[in-house]
């Protein structure tokens, strides 16, 4: 009777987590679909206010949810947006709060544990933003000074880990998000921002006074940023990988990336001026899901 009891609860519980994997199915069911955006992720993610969100990554996911639709043969899809930061990200995309998260997060192996990534759409390279008058050119004026880091990522790290920081000793201030890091070096609170070079560019690009600000150093980090969704569901990854191969091929995604980066955008019109890496051109044309960790080997 007990083993029956216990095989009948597991037979439950894994339907369940089959129920919860199946993006597709809760998609269709409820005629709608989340987006996990991002408050200040530069021109990949951004909010304009009144619940309103643009950017890169946002666009991109729009497209993909586009052809969910048509895959689904729904006549209607509703897209909801889903403010998420770096420290809840991934628990909302495995509790099924989000089905997309697309603002700008790097594929690593230890997320892959907990997530999955479609194919990569973006490839970052981590900076150091200082104010301009700061006599501050790289990694080896930081010692001792206080370094900016947004909460649940994982740039200052990386900054530890540089050949060139052996023995330097950093005073880590953490931003609760990117546009907070960004204010602490606005303020005084911290002599440099460690972030990818998208949003230092973009963080920039929008303050008050862009020329009193620069983006400085050594290259710490190259990593792949990709959309996330939630592990085990290889047919809503399919979906979601077959429509972002799609606009690869076809050179829309080439568009929307000169429209977010290399355009004035809304809400101060200004342009983040910064061209497609070859590594970014090389992820659209060998389209691949690799963690950061492949992109570290030598």
């Amino acid at each position: 009777m007990k083993k029956t009891l216990l095989a009948a609860c597991v037979a439950l519980l894994s339907t369940g987590l089959a129920q919860a994997a199946d993006t597709l199915t809760k998609i269709k069911d409820s005629a709608s679909a989340t987006m996990g955006v991002r408050e200040s992720s530069g021109a990949l993610s951004y909010t304009l206010g009144d619940g309103k969100y643009a950017g890169f990554h946002v666009e991109v996911c729009q497209h993909v949810l586009a052809d969910v639709q048509k895959k689904l043969g729904l006549s209607k899809l509703e897209v909801k947006f889903q403010p998420v930061t770096s420290a809840n990200r991934i628990p909302l995309v495995q509790n099924g709060t989000v089905d997309l998260e697309c603002g700008s997060t790097t594929n690593t192996q230890a997320r892959q544990k907990d997530a999955a990534f479609a194919v990569t759409t973006y490839v970052e390279e981590v900076r150091i933003a200082v104010k301009a008058n700061s006599g501050i050119t790289g990694i080896a004026q930081l010692n001792a000074r206080p370094v900016a880091t947004t909460t649940g990522t994982t740039s200052v790290q990386l900054l530890r880990k540089h050949e060139r920081a052996t023995g330097m000793d950093f005073k880590e201030v953490f931003g609760k998000d990117h546009a907070d890091s960004f204010l602490l070096l606005e303020t005084g609170r911290a002599d440099a921002f460690v972030m990818d070079g998208q949003i230092l560019a973009g963080n920039i690009a929008k303050s008050k006074n862009p020329a009193d600000y620069k983006i400085v150093g050594e290259v710490l980090s190259v990593e792949p940023i990709a959309i996330m969704l939630r592990k085990d569901d290889p047919a809503f990854k399919k979906v979601v990988d077959d429509s972002l191969i799609a606009m690869m091929k076809s050179g829309e995604i080439a568009k929307l990336y000169d429209k977010w980066f290399m355009q004035p955008i809304a809400p101060a019109n200004t342009k983040v001026g910064l061209p497609a890496s070859e590594a970014t051109k090389l992820a659209w044309a060998k389209p691949n899901d690799k963690p950061v960790e492949d992109y570290a080997k030598k």
